[in-house]
């Protein structure tokens, strides 16, 4: 199935946007910090095969607008909402990784009729704890030195590398095109900036800083939580925790995979949801 790059403007603001699919129900993708829409790539054929599917750059990644002043999760889940809207599409099954689930989640609180169904997938705002590699991104002065870097030639190929030990259970594995993607990334102007503040607006010294797990019984439609079992950003007790608050949850560890489980290994993923989005008609 076709995947294909497309964009829009959403309150003023040009943005960036996969999509496949022709029929089916809307599925809306929705990336984590430090990424783009080009995660997406190795389930969105397979999922457009049943849903008209859209993957967004979120604000301050890849091909969508930056810099802004706000970088905050409320301010993401005002532009998936405002994004919607200028598809024309009232409501969706919303899946979201990493802090894309933070802000899936939010939408999903705030606006219920237009979520049919939510995916959490190494989600972040469901527990105080993340890795040091994003709590010491606030240390005063820490941050612009990585931006600085970062912008490099060597420091994107650093960076790259760091990210696959990071989020992938097995580096090495790692697809030679996401690698290429997040050095392409990294020597964008603005971009390293824009996920320093977006990291700073959710994560602190002492962890996350939004946490939503005890709101997770007010959800109004049915929620699935997809974690890896070496997901080495969040672990994967904030999943089980999660599954537990739900009145209606599905949750799917995934053996030897980390934070990207739609990468990493992306045809158990694409199964998994498959499922659960039949299941519930979504």
């Amino acid at each position: 199935m076709l995947v294909e790059e497309q964009s829009t403007d959403v309150g003023g603001m040009p943005a960036r946007y996969l999509r496949a699919g022709t029929t089916g129900t809307p599925l809306l993708l929705l990336h984590g910090v430090g990424d783009n829409a080009f995660d997406w790539r190795w389930v969105m054929p397979a999922l457009a095969s049943t849903h008209r599917v859209y993957a967004p750059d979120l604000p301050g990644s890849g091909g969508s607008a930056r810099p802004l002043d706000d970088y905050s999760p409320a301010f993401f889940t005002r532009f998936v909402a405002a994004f919607l809207d200028a598809l024309g599409v009232d409501h969706a099954a919303v899946i979201g990784n990493s802090l894309g689930g933070l802000v899936g989640l939010r939408l999903a609180l705030a606006e219920p009729q237009r979520v049919t169904a939510l995916g959490l997938v190494s989600s972040g705002g469901l527990g105080r704890e993340v890795t040091y590699a994003l709590r010491s991104l606030a240390l005063p002065g820490y941050g612009k030195l990585a931006v600085a870097w970062g912008k490099r030639r060597p420091g994107a190929a650093q960076r790259a590398l760091g990210r696959a030990a990071l989020v992938f259970a097995r580096p090495r594995g790692a697809p030679r095109e996401w690698i290429e993607e997040q050095y392409r990334l990294a020597r964008l102007p603005g971009f390293l900036e824009a996920q320093l503040a977006t990291v700073r607006a959710q994560v602190g010294l002492k962890g996350q800083r939004e946490v939503l797990v005890d709101r997770l019984a007010q959800l109004e439609r049915p929620t699935m939580v997809v974690w890896g079992t070496r997901d080495r950003v969040l672990p994967y007790s904030q999943a089980k925790e999660a599954f537990s608050r739900l009145a209606e949850g599905y949750l799917e560890l995934i053996p030897e995979c980390g934070h990207l489980p739609q990468v990493e290994q992306p045809e158990r993923f694409v199964s998994g949801l498959r499922q659960f989005l039949n299941e519930k008609g979504s």
